[in-house]
């Protein structure tokens, strides 16, 4: 759950200067439908939310190449689903110090929008969520939690537009919106106010990081068949299907990329299970999937550089083996 550990015990807190950070990762959602679009015909709305995802993380990334640039005294929590009250609620970004914790809704818009009776719109006059609501919901939310872990530290929170092209005619004044031409000057005043590291926020933010829930109960199921999918390995570059060139290597006729032919079916088979969790990894399974492989003993020879076998014959199957 956490990259940038510190070096020394919690205890020994006092001469800790590392950022203590919860990872952001591309979302499971997000993963599956990359997956998906080369390999079906998606329905309209699978291809708005891949769009409305690809470019949400996009500009979540964007913000966290901002945030870095910040010293090593502030304690950084990314991309956090919680639960408060029986009630989900997700946070993009958290900065926590001892005097106060900053929490951010990041938001990828571009284009030009307006504000009409507290309703949000896009020029073309379609409503959208009003981004101060969604704010406005989960920090109540994570107040509410915080009183639960008996923490009072004051929380700021800001809907950070991180799009230079995001235009919002009419902007209030005195809301908590942080705009893309504001951003540089907010992470340099909080550059100038770094705080000291501290055992209190240190062990707050691990009890932040444990109540974090890898999966929403809510999550939306996708349905799909092996049998209807086109199979093959697709191009890391430009996603299209490559051809089996040599015994070694793949190569993409659309784009040019060449890559091993190891690589390329470990990969793929990344994606199996992705797509099919329950479904067991077999030398036939992942022959049939990579589809073009001349031979499956190349891909049972594959598969034992990454998996370990288990059972015999028919039965037989591979487990991911644990890296060292």
């Amino acid at each position: 759950m956490w990259i940038g550990f510190c070096k020394r015990d919690l205890e020994d807190y006092k001469d800790v200067r590392e950022i203590i950070i919860k990872a952001r990762h591309e979302p499971e959602e997000l993963k599956l439908l990359k997956c998906l679009k080369p390999r079906m015909d998606l329905s309209e709305k699978d291809r708005n939310t891949l769009t409305n995802l690809e470019k949400g993380y996009a500009g979540e990334v964007l913000f966290d190449s901002w945030v870095e640039d910040l010293s090593n005294d502030w304690i950084i929590l990314n991309d956090l689903l919680l639960e408060s009250n029986h009630t989900e609620f997700q946070i993009d970004s958290l900065l926590i110090s001892p005097e106060i914790i900053y929490q951010f809704e990041v938001k990828n818009y571009d284009g030009d929008f307006y504000i009409e009776d507290d309703k949000w719109f896009s020029q073309s006059g379609k409503e959208i969520n009003n981004p101060l609501h969604q704010l406005e919901r989960s920090e109540s939310l994570f107040r509410r939690l915080l009183n639960d872990f008996g923490v009072k530290t004051p929380i700021k929170s800001f809907v950070c537009f991180v799009n230079p092209e995001f235009h919002l005619y009419e902007a209030p004044r005195n809301q908590p919106i942080i705009f893309p031409t504001q951003l540089p000057r907010f992470i340099k005043k909080l550059q100038k106010n770094s705080p000291r590291i501290q055992k209190a926020p240190l062990k707050l933010a691990e009890k932040i990081a444990a109540a974090h829930m890898n999966e929403s109960r809510h999550k939306r199921v996708y349905e799909y068949q092996f049998e209807k999918f086109k199979k093959g390995v697709r191009c890391f570059n430009c996603v299209s299907f490559m051809a089996n060139f040599s015994p070694e290597q793949f190569v993409c006729y659309r784009c040019g990329v060449k890559e091993k032919v190891a690589t390329g079916i470990l990969r793929t088979v990344e994606e199996f299970i992705l797509l099919f969790p329950e479904r067991r990894i077999t030398t036939n399974a992942i022959y049939e999937w990579c589809k073009g492989i001349k031979s499956k003993r190349t891909i049972r020879r594959i598969l034992l550089l990454k998996y370990k076998p288990f059972g015999n014959g028919k039965d037989s199957y591979f487990v991911k083996m644990l890296d060292k």
